[in-house]
């Protein structure tokens, strides 16, 4: 008798900027962004005789997994478990990775075709971005084209490799969250309407600075592109979270990054995360000594990016003693 089990390990994600938040052209939001080596979540399943889901974030994800059981007609149990999941709230693009997670891995494991950007639209995720997605079909660095008319996630329109020897400068407050949920919505609602210039210009950055940059391999003018975007990004949304950064003492410590010499400074999403962009693991080990006390309470990480999807291994356990 065999026992099949299935991991899927998927990567968190950095939002590096919206091309038209308020969506002034045909289609709304639209954005860039990059997948991260970690923090990932990762978990496993198998067919049990009645249901089992342990491990962080274990309410959603079993709500995750009820809602991908009906859709699929599966009237099997299964015992799901979370061995590690993306900070929540974070800026990081936990419950999306979490849900198309365990969405990805019930299809591996009852023998379904996948369908990410089908199942991101199911289980809710995927409104403004397309970015989530896009990071569990592939890695590096992605370009979504914004929202349409249709219930789909955004399309792709662009995905580059993360340069190998590239870092980035994780700035995480344990201490605050970002937007989400009703408050997000709240949030948008109450925000003025995007300049059609600034639109424009971010746009441009993209495609005229921030890609070619990186398919050169030119870091700072990669990070020159993702800096100004950020700024442009960051004080329309300023009114509803209090300044450009969410946490005050993310922007202290972002603010010493770039006086160090880092690249690219920004907020992702709504925060807390801060980030920043370095030519080597060195490098960045040197900008991170640099800022001393601005990196008091705060969890700073260095890390690669992730030029794949997301892993799915599924493995099958030969049972003995089984009568």
């Amino acid at each position: 008798m065999t026992d099949d089990v299935v991991n899927v390990s998927a990567p968190a994600r950095l939002h590096l900027g919206f091309l038209d938040p308020g969506g002034q052209s045909a289609r709304r939001f639209g954005g860039i962004g990059m997948a991260l080596e970690e923090p990932a979540t990762r978990l496993s399943i198998r067919r049990a005789r009645q249901d089992h889901v342990d491990g962080p974030e274990a309410g959603r994800a079993a709500a995750y997994l009820d809602d991908m059981r009906r859709h699929l007609g599966i009237g099997t149990r299964h015992e799901l478990t979370i061995s590690d999941a993306i900070p929540a709230h974070s800026g990081l693009g936990s419950g999306t990775q979490l849900a198309l997670a365990v969405a990805t891995a019930l299809r591996a494991l009852e023998g379904q075709p996948a369908d990410i950007s089908g199942d991101a639209a199911r289980l809710g995720r995927g409104n403004r971005s397309g970015l989530g997605a896009a990071f569990v079909s592939g890695g590096g660095v992605a370009v979504d084209g914004g929202k349409g008319d249709s219930d789909m996630p955004p399309p792709l329109i662009a995905r580059l490799p993360f340069p190998h020897d590239w870092r980035v400068i994780l700035v995480l407050d344990p201490s605050d969250t970002g937007f989400h949920g009703a408050d997000e919505v709240a949030a948008f609602a109450t925000l003025p309407a995007f300049p059609e210039a600034q639109i424009a210009e971010i746009c441009r950055l993209v495609l005229m600075q921030a890609l070619p940059s990186l398919a050169e391999t030119d870091i700072a003018g990669f990070g020159a592109a993702i800096a100004t975007i950020q700024q442009m990004v960051g004080e329309h949304f300023a009114p509803a979270q209090g300044g450009v950064f969410t946490s005050p003492a993310v922007a202290r410590a972002c603010e010493a990054l770039a006086a160090a010499g880092a690249h690219g400074i920004g907020q992702s999403s709504w925060g807390p995360t801060g980030f920043a962009f370095a030519p080597s693991a060195r490098e960045a080990r040197r900008l991170v000594a640099a800022i001393g006390e601005a990196a008091a309470g705060l969890d700073i990480r260095i890390l690669a990016g992730r030029n794949h999807g997301a892993g799915v291994e599924r493995r099958g356990l030969r049972l003995t003693g089984t009568g």
